[in-house]
């Protein structure tokens, strides 16, 4: 069964950080290059930040770079997102998804997601 499943998010002060964690399984991870999503209610789903299937590239949201870190270990089947000096507007829920083909910022491009885990920085 192919499953991604998300950790580590919370409740942070504005300025703090998190690091959220997606752990794969049933799936060849080395294969996938891995993206992060969020969603808040009533807006649509915003793309985050992607890393290719080595690791080697990355690409993130203008509003999130500088802040945010994508990165994986595909020992561990495991890809991860640092936020830094994060903000009320961050708050959402933040799912990872699994790309076969290639990095990619929308959606659609992606065939397997988690089911989120929820971030709400306070001010």
């Amino acid at each position: 069964q192919v499953q991604l499943v998300e950790s580590g998010g919370g409740l942070v002060q504005a300025g703090g950080s998190l690091r959220l964690s997606c752990a794969a399984s049933g799936l060849t991870f080395g294969s996938y290059a891995m993206g992060w999503f969020r969603h808040v209610p009533g807006k649509e789903r915003e793309f985050v930040a992607a890393i290719s299937r080595g690791g080697g590239s990355t690409y993130y949201a203008d509003s999130v770079k500088g802040r945010f870190t994508i990165s994986r270990d595909n020992a561990k089947n495991t890809v991860y997102l640092q936020m830094n000096s994060l903000k009320p507007e961050d708050t959402a829920v933040y799912r990872c998804a699994a790309n076969y083909y290639n990095i990619g910022v929308r959606p659609h491009e992606y065939d397997v997601w988690g089911q989120g885990t929820q971030v709400t920085v306070s001010s």
